[in-house]
């Protein structure tokens, strides 16, 4: 059975307004328009916040969007002792959308959302109409140096850490995601960083995030890109610091009829660089 609430106190910057309680755990969402759905998967560091500029032109374009935080991540629940792996996650979500009544869905998928959407795409092929693919994870190309970095020096003690360190950290991490820094700083550095601003956001950071940066969830998926029969395109920033464009010309190599679009002057997270571009590519990918 289907169990929706209220929008809670608290809830953060995300772009959800609901929540869902999908197999025994709670996860924020938005669910709005009618049409075709069209499902919205954010990336880390981030939530569904990403999508703000995008969604609502989608929907006025006559789709229905489906947004939603991941499990461990935003608005939705934190729990201690659930895996929130990309491998998990799409699993949650052939739920979520069971709960929903979706049977079939185009996905708009980033970052580590993209490999979410791999998964789906090759494990519930019926469930999935269309993909657009934007600096997914993919491969071996996550995790990157910093964040290789920041696992091994801080994610065995991230308790350790003051709440300073741990935002200026972030911080760094988050200003290498556009092509110019100052895209990140002010209203939007501060909605980044607020689902991490308590203890317990930090822990979550860590715990369900960081702790499940594997490429083995990718890499299980390479020799398979080649069954994906759907129409997909694949778009990427040209100044993406952490997923080289490389990676999206052999996606687009190994993936049979799968289109590719750079934003030359985009960095990993496209839609803060160029969000009119990024719902541009959406709505010619959907009506295409």
């Amino acid at each position: 059975m289907t169990v929706r609430t209220a929008v809670t106190a608290g809830r953060s910057m995300s772009l959800t307004d609901n929540d869902i309680i999908v197999d025994g755990v709670r996860l924020a969402y938005r669910d709005r328009g009618d049409g075709p759905p069209v499902v919205f998967l954010h990336g880390t560091p981030s939530y569904s916040y990403e999508w703000r500029d995008v969604v609502p032109h989608v929907e006025a374009a006559g789709y229905r969007t489906l947004t939603y935080d991941l499990l461990g991540y935003g608005a939705s629940e934190r729990p201690l002792d659930r895996d929130t792996s990309v491998t998990a996650q799409a699993a949650l979500l052939v739920e979520l959308l069971d709960e929903l009544d979706l049977a079939r869905v185009n996905l708009v998928a980033h970052d580590i959302g993209g490999a979410i959407g791999q998964r789906l795409a090759i494990d519930w092929p019926e469930r999935v109409h269309r993909l657009l693919l934007i600096d997914t994870v993919s491969y071996d190309s996550w995790p990157s140096a910093t964040w290789r970095q920041i696992i091994r020096d801080n994610l065995d003690d991230h308790a350790a850490m003051s709440a300073a360190e741990f935002e200026r950290m972030l911080t760094r991490q988050l200003q290498m995601t556009v092509s110019d820094a100052n895209r990140m700083r002010g209203e939007v550095l501060e909605a980044y960083l607020d689902p991490h601003r308590s203890p317990l956001g930090r822990a979550s950071f860590f715990d369900h995030q960081v702790r499940h940066y594997d490429s083995a969830h990718t890499e299980s998926l390479t020799a398979r890109l080649g069954d994906l029969d759907l129409p997909v395109r694949i778009l990427w920033g040209g100044r993406d610091q952490w997923q080289p464009v490389s990676y999206a010309e052999r996606l687009t190599a190994d993936i049979p009829g799968a289109e590719l679009v750079v934003l030359p002057e985009a960095g990993h997270f496209v839609m803060e660089d160029d969000a009119a571009a990024v719902t541009r590519e959406v709505l010619d990918f959907l009506a295409a």
